[in-house]
């Protein structure tokens, strides 16, 4: 299942926990290899695996310990830039600044020409 801007939380996290499972089988470890490996208890790492835990510190500790931490840099990027807040934030420029006649310079759209 792809996991898109439209997955429900609780089925984004069970899909991810079913990967998480398939990538452990893959490395040949058991449950309890893997959460003595990244330090957890293998009652977390089950929910984790089951959908049901959703603490990040758990995430990270898990894929350090299968040395896939490469793809979280992705998750929210350093140097975000969103040309639709690019645009809301000169409108907000804008609006706000002051014309020579004291005016602000805003239009209600019922002004007469």
């Amino acid at each position: 299942m792809k996991i898109v801007e439209e997955t429900p939380d609780g089925a984004a996290l069970e899909e991810l926990g079913r990967r998480l499972e398939v990538v452990r089988k893959q490395f040949g470890l058991s449950q309890a290899r893997l959460a003595e490996e990244a330090g957890l208890g293998v009652a977390t790492l089950r929910r984790i695996e089951a959908g049901q835990d959703a603490q990040l510190g758990s995430w990270i500790k898990v894929l350090r310990a299968l040395d896939l931490t490469g793809g979280l840099d992705g998750l929210l990027p350093e140097n975000f830039r969103s040309p639709m807040a690019d645009v809301r934030g000169a409108g907000r420029r804008r609006s706000s600044a002051k014309r020579d006649d004291g005016e602000d310079g805003s239009i209600w759209g019922d002004e007469t020409p």
